[in-house]
């Protein structure tokens, strides 16, 4: 009996030949991406913060009869993400995937009122700068070839549901940064995307993560549902298929969207619009006034 040909969407999810890189790639989210990706025929670069962890990766990938190479460091700091890089040129001769899971917790407890600068600029380094250091470093390359799919890491954190100040702030950055490159990505053959990911993690296990989201559902900023379903996160794996699937030729036509993922639920997100309030023409009329203002405005939405 011969063998039977692979579905068509299946050999689009085939990334035999493609070379990707991969910030944050040791842990969670971004270790369960990493393998995703080795596991449908990726070379890897493979980076994190903690070089052990990076070689433990490497040498998993590479005995599971995959290709990876380690670049340790953090991909917030200026010059790792271009290591990343070079080092997928120099040992792959090419790069078509860059993607990026970096982060790192917000300080327990953290609010806007009670974070120093120095922790709010941690958190914008690790997510926003990360984002950006990855998304610079490796669209040059994509542009300049003309192929080419980054998919960045968001949170439902950007929305303000979960609290928090830095990681909110860092987060919504990365959703804008994609929204804002996705056309001059496109106008040169490459797409970027972003995954709001939720997932078992050491972002979000153990007790200080667990008072948080006890203390957001006291307050009524998370209702039953929420807190029960950010106690019980699933596994990475669930939402590292949706990063490996976006880098493929079978995403191919999906370029500035704004996706959701957590266990088996999959969403994406509308791009903003203003909802109507009022119109009328600036040249034929004043300003509003703080009493017109106040009808149309002091309501509940």
């Amino acid at each position: 009996m011969g063998v039977s040909p692979l579905p068509e969407a299946e050999m689009d999810m085939n990334l035999g030949g493609r070379v990707a890189v991969v910030g944050g790639g040791t842990r969670g989210i971004g270790l369960a991406v990493a393998y995703a990706l080795a596991g449908h025929g990726a070379s890897v670069v493979v980076n994190g913060r903690d070089k052990d962890a990076v070689d433990a990766t490497v040498e998993e990938i590479r005995g599971g009869g995959g290709y990876a190479v380690g670049v340790a460091g953090s991909a917030g700091d200026e010059g790792v993400a271009q290591d990343m890089v070079d080092a997928a040129l120099t040992e792959f001769g090419a790069l078509d995937v860059a993607i990026n899971c970096a982060g790192i917790a917000e300080p327990p407890g953290s609010t806007v009122l009670t974070i120093s600068r120095d922790e709010f600029r941690e958190q914008l380094d690790a997510h926003l700068m990360s984002a950006f250091h990855i998304t610079q470093a490796a669209g040059r390359v994509f542009v300049e070839q003309g192929s080419g799919a980054v998919v960045l890491t968001g949170s439902a954190g950007s929305l303000g549901m979960f609290g928090g100040s830095g990681y909110a702030a860092a987060k919504g950055g990365v959703n804008s940064l994609v929204l804002a490159s996705a056309g001059e990505f496109a106008a040169a053959g490459a797409r970027i995307n972003v995954v709001m990911p939720g997932a078992r993690s050491r972002l979000s296990t153990g007790p200080d993560y667990e008072a948080h989201i006890e203390r957001l559902h006291r307050m009524g900023v998370l209702d039953d549902m929420t807190r029960d379903a950010a106690m019980d996160p699933a596994p990475p794996e669930y939402v590292a298929a949706l990063y490996a699937f976006l880098v493929s030729d079978a995403a191919q036509d999906i370029n500035g969207q704004i996706f959701t993922a957590s266990g088996g639920f999959i969403g994406r997100y509308d791009p903003q619009q203003p909802t109507f309030i009022a119109y009328r023409d600036h040249k034929t009329s004043q300003p509003y006034s703080s009493a017109e203002l106040a009808e149309l405005l002091a309501h509940p939405w």
